[in-house]
């Protein structure tokens, strides 16, 4: 079974207050085994825009990544994130 990736590219809006969203997704990313492969650093873009910020989220597999995503603990998260950041967010399956 091909392993799943959480793509996400952020813009920070409130920093002191982002923290917040990393706390309150912990527990999610603890229960569904994720693992970060890029959190953040320096990049270069090549092509196209770019945010400031860049992840990528390994999972075991896609239904893993999306039940992440859905669960109750991510979703409270994700609430938080929304209020201090801009997100573009993929789910996508590894080859």
């Amino acid at each position: 079974m091909a392993k799943a990736y959480w793509i996400v590219r952020v813009s920070v809006r409130n920093p002191a207050e982002y923290p917040a969203y990393l706390t309150a997704a912990r527990p999610a990313f603890e229960k569904f085994g994720a693992r970060f492969l890029v959190r953040g650093g320096p990049f270069e873009c090549m092509e196209g825009s770019a945010r400031e910020r860049n992840v990528v989220v390994e999972f075991a597999d896609m239904a893993t990544a999306q039940a992440c995503y859905q669960s109750a603990e991510y979703q409270q998260a994700r609430a938080i994130r929304q209020q201090h950041a801009d997100t573009d967010f993929i789910i996508a399956e590894g080859a």
